[in-house]
């Protein structure tokens, strides 16, 4: 159940802790690529247009969960590098409370605020009501987030990528056959795309909490005497909140030019919806290999290996850079290919508006690889405000970008997509001029309980 990454050879031990992640991850986005793809092709271009806004909304709210797990599973790495046991079972109870209590306030606030989120959202009037049919699905879902990123957090912090990738796996296969029975045989619409979803999500997250139960004598001894203390939880506040929050505002972002994408009306609704499902699964392995790299590093600042720490870096930047440098290739020829599996040939506007998308985001891969390396970082060194102030300089140029270029008559939606890039580069500059300055004090060995307090 457990994997040192301390020993052994640095990119054999990286790449292959890294490969179930990936793998893993291609199948979480698979969740929302059958979504798009069956209603995108059985249900039309307004319900996916309906799921296309939705999903920003979820990736935001799950996004704060997603957070906090990360920022546990550092600390968790760093407990299992020091081989702490105490330490290690203190804080999976802790962190537990602290991620049920957030799992369940956001599920109660949207789901009883979910007309002024539609609203909020710009959405346009014909399709104001499937969007809130939909949203109001799938915010029950989000507890079963809670259960697999937590589970899964506490198994890749120990090492093992492999068993949250199983659970995912029988999900997504059961995803996709709810799918097209809700979909295709029982013509539930969006409706029954989100129903299928949160079922899957459940199983996911069920099994792997059963299964780490079951197999780990640590968490079920954290759960067994759950006596979480206010200073335990703001330990793994303090830790996790920088991650939290980056997460957070990353998505905050996001929803904030989804709005302004809605705006521009349906077509260019349905272009963002199906474009931004291949964007993301395009640039995914550079994200899930930084957090692989992440983990990575934290169990081995928490060994005093800082010798693997620097050969880390140094592996993770080439072999994620040459990925991004290759899919951005592969995306500038194929982006009408891909498109046309989510959208009907006859969509000639959507289709050329997401090729459009697809050609300026895709180009520069790079630029996001860069940042998400940058990300794992900083998070795993025990400076995790870094990557809060990477998000907000790529973010918040993101915004205002793209509101003032959009807002140019001459411009228009094409500035929402040129603004991305731009934001890439502009944290991608301020990450490495923060590292250069960092010098050697950002990789100084630490005794064990001062790399515990910097983490914890």
């Amino acid at each position: 159940m457990q994997k040192n990454l301390t020993r052994g050879n640095v990119f054999a031990t990286m790449s292959v802790f890294a490969l179930p992640m990936l793998l893993g991850n291609i199948l979480q986005q698979a969740y929302n690529v059958v979504d798009t793809w069956v209603v995108g092709q059985f249900v039309g271009a307004d319900a996916l247009a309906g799921v296309g806004s939705s999903f920003t909304l979820m990736t935001f709210l799950t996004s704060i969960l997603l957070g906090l797990c990360m920022g546990s599973g550092v600390v968790f790495s760093t407990c299992f590098g020091r081989q702490d046991e105490a330490a290690l079972q203190t804080s999976v109870g802790n962190s537990f409370v602290l991620a049920l209590a957030v799992a369940l306030a956001l599920t109660a606030i949207p789901l009883a605020c979910v007309d002024g989120i539609v609203r909020w959202l710009n959405t346009p009037a014909e399709i104001i009501s499937l969007t809130r049919d939909y949203l109001y699905i799938v915010f029950w879902g989000i507890p079963a987030v809670f259960l697999y990123n937590f589970f899964a957090a506490y198994l890749k912090a120990m090492g093992n990528s492999l068993v949250p990738l199983v659970f995912l796996g029988i999900s997504t296969v059961l995803n996709i056959a709810l799918d097209l029975w809700f979909v295709v045989t029982f013509q539930l619409g969006a409706a029954g795309a989100a129903l299928a979803t949160i079922i899957a999500q459940y199983v996911a997250g069920i099994g792997i909490a059963v299964y780490v139960c079951r197999k780990s004598a640590v968490v079920r001894g954290a759960l067994r005497r759950l006596h979480p203390t206010l200073s335990g939880m703001r330990q793994i506040a303090g830790c996790s909140i920088f991650t939290c929050l980056q997460q957070s505002v990353m998505n905050l972002g996001i929803l904030l030019v989804q709005g302004l994408v809605n705006s521009f009306g349906t077509i260019v609704m349905a272009a963002f919806a199906a474009a931004v499902k291949i964007d993301s699964f395009a640039y995914m392995p550079a994200q899930e290999y930084a957090n692989a790299f992440s983990t990575f590093l934290a169990q081995n600042a928490g060994a005093g290996r800082v010798d693997r720490v620097k050969r880390g870096i140094r592996c993770a930047m080439i072999t994620s850079l040459s990925y991004c440098a290759a899919a951005s290739l592969a995306l500038w020829f194929l982006a009408e290919k891909l498109m046309l599996i989510f959208v009907s040939p006859s969509e000639t506007q959507i289709l050329q508006e997401g090729v459009r998308y697809l050609h300026i985001e895709g180009a520069f891969y790079c630029g996001i690889g860069l940042l998400f390396l940058l990300y794992g970082l900083y998070r795993s060194l025990g400076k995790p405000a870094m990557s809060l102030v990477l998000t907000v300089v790529s973010l918040g140029t993101r915004v205002v970008l793209a509101n003032v270029l959009a807002a140019i008559p001459a411009i228009g939606v094409v500035g929402i997509w040129w603004s991305v890039p731009i934001g890439w580069f502009l944290a991608d500059i301020v990450g490495l001029f923060a590292l250069r300055k960092s010098g050697k004090s950002l990789f100084a060995p630490l005794p064990g309980n001062a790399v515990g307090n910097s983490l914890l």
